[in-house]
């Protein structure tokens, strides 16, 4: 006998549906699992020197607007959509943004 087929049924409230833009982001991971940081860049970077050693450095500063948390697990399901959402992109609208 065939295993019922699972569907996710996804809901979002109104506040979370509108998204936050963000035009950076950082993904970096613990033992327990992988954090994703998106940012907005508030200012435009800048040319810097760094304290004590006088190195020259861009500063870009940015503002976290959105933390996921993701076990490791995830991280795997995660590639498979962005690969699939980033081909399906690429196919409509002929290539690179």
């Amino acid at each position: 006998m065939e295993e019922p087929e699972s569907r996710l049924e996804v809901s979002i409230t109104p506040e979370v549906e509108a998204g936050h833009y963000a035009n950076f982001a950082s993904v970096w991971h613990t033992r327990d699992g992988f954090v994703l940081d998106f940012a907005v860049i508030t200012r435009p970077p800048q040319l810097t020197e760094e304290p004590g050693s006088g190195q020259a450095v861009v500063h870009v500063p940015t503002r976290i607007v959105s933390r996921v948390r993701i076990p490791p697990s995830q991280v795997f399901e995660l590639m498979k959509a962005l690969e699939q959402q980033l081909s399906a992109y690429e196919k409509e609208t002929g290539g690179s943004p």
